[in-house]
């Protein structure tokens, strides 16, 4: 168990878990993600997270944040190391940068201006173009565009973050992106 503070009176009791008992503990999941899209299924597919997930997101209504490739899985599919399923919380597929059209240099690293596109809940009391920390070679094209929360312009419009009733989802990292990334964590965890 660890706190996160965010401010001098608020905090918020985080388990990090590899069991599943945690998840039906939990109030909130989070998502993180570093590496593969295909090798990050896999593992969630070969160490049972698969259902759990599902079953407490979609009938325990339990809200999830999916972060960097946490938020391509919540994809159909990717196609980061051929194509794989994704967890299909939100329809839609992951591809390569140069495949949605992007000629800048490849990964997206750094921080970008980033707009609110839809209604958010992420982004209450943030606002529009506030800077967050990208990094990233792959991106979420969700097959209805009401998801898209907000964008960020690499070269062309990529989705920065998305939401679908309790399952959201953000390319940016919020824990590296300094008082935004705070709030935008803040109001995930205060649903």
């Amino acid at each position: 168990n660890k706190t996160l503070n965010f401010g001098r009176q608020i905090f918020y009791q985080v388990k990090i878990s590899n069991k599943e008992e945690s998840i039906k503990e939990a109030t909130h999941l989070i998502l993180p993600g570093v590496g593969s899209f295909s090798d990050a299924m896999s593992e969630l597919k070969n160490n049972n997270w698969f259902d759990p997930l599902s079953e407490h997101v979609f009938n325990e209504q339990k809200p999830i944040l999916g972060i960097c490739l946490g938020m391509q899985l919540l994809a159909t599919t990717g196609q980061e190391g051929g194509q794989t399923e994704g967890l299909d919380f939100i329809p839609g597929q992951v591809s390569h940068l140069t495949k949605l059209g992007c000629e800048k240099p490849i990964p997206h690293v750094g921080w970008n201006d980033t707009h609110v596109k839809n209604k958010s809940i992420l982004f209450k009391g943030i606002g529009s173009g506030n800077d967050f920390f990208y990094v990233h070679s792959y991106g979420f094209l969700p097959s209805n565009p009401s998801a898209i929360s907000s964008i960020v312009n690499y070269d062309g419009e990529i989705v920065a973050s998305i939401e679908k009733d309790n399952v959201f989802g953000t390319q940016f990292h919020p824990e590296k992106s300094s008082k935004a990334g705070l709030k935008l964590l803040k109001n995930f965890l205060d649903l």
